[in-house]
């Protein structure tokens, strides 16, 4: 989702791009990675690249850390010999959600799940790999039109079934990938380079049933949404309760639109594509 809208965003800004899939480049390949870079010559390099299974993680951490941790590592280190500054994406799940305030770039970190972990594993590995020249962006629930996400998994079962349960004791910011990709581009083009963590993530917060409701609304379905609790799920990867982003950055960080005005745009583009 978010590397697709990045493309779209940065070929629309006129930037010169090297655009590299799963297919094309596989970031646990060390030597691979160097190849690429070496041969795109870039200014910046970000990586949009991650394993996103949270509940597959728990079972599946070896896999996780590889791509999430020492592949953003592999590509860090790649960028730094090259010449080329580093924009990592992280997120929210590095924290463990006791807090009732927004988090900011210097709160402790305490993963609760092994997706988690290899989140914070690649944070540490950039930082060590490139440590004069990346941004490490940390976001949250990010949901866009060029991918499986919630809104989309939302939409179906809400037109598949009368009445739907969905948490309402987690906390977050869903991000719009569109936004976020505008904001990473700004990143990468800003002078002086925005060094080190910052928070980027949809203005709002809301509940995953909140969330949930808000879709269906929108999508003019009729579906009841009603709340239910982390615990009836049983899934096996443990949420933070709270993982709302904010920033202490000033205004060296990119501020995002509120979630609803994501959602908004992401109807829009759904709606446009069927």
């Amino acid at each position: 989702m978010l590397g697709h809208d990045l493309c779209e965003v940065a070929a629309a800004a006129g930037h010169e791009l090297s655009a590299f899939g799963h297919a094309q480049l596989d970031i646990t390949d060390a030597a691979a990675v160097d190849d690429a870079v070496n041969g795109a010559r870039p200014d910046v390099v970000i990586n949009c690249a991650a394993y996103t299974n949270v509940d597959g993680a728990e079972t599946d951490e070896e896999l996780a850390e590889a791509v999430n941790g020492s592949g953003a590592g592999n590509v860090a280190r790649a960028a730094a010999a090259a010449g080329a500054w580093t924009i990592h994406v992280s997120s929210d799940y590095v924290f463990d959600g006791s807090a009732r305030e927004p988090y900011v770039e210097s709160d402790p970190v305490g993963p609760l799940s092994a997706y988690g972990r290899s989140k914070l594993s690649g944070e540490r590995a950039v930082a060590e790999a490139a440590p004069q020249s990346h941004t490490i962006v940390r976001s949250s629930w990010l949901f866009g039109a060029s991918g499986r996400c919630f809104p989309a998994t939302i939409m179906r079962l809400a037109a598949e079934r009368d009445e739907l349960s969905v948490v309402d004791d987690q906390v977050g910011s869903p991000t719009f990938t569109g936004h976020l990709a505008a904001a990473l581009i700004d990143v990468a083009a800003s002078s002086p380079r925005l060094e080190g963590v910052v928070h980027v993530a949809a203005g709002g917060r809301c509940s995953w049933f909140e969330f949930a409701r808000e879709i269906v609304l929108r999508a003019g379905l009729e579906c009841d949404v009603k709340p239910g609790t982390t615990a009836d799920l049983g899934r096996p990867a443990p949420r933070p309760a709270f993982s709302v982003l904010g920033t202490e950055r000033g205004s060296d960080a990119p501020r995002l639109p509120d979630w609803r005005e994501g959602l908004a745009r992401y109807t829009s583009l759904t709606v446009l594509a069927r």
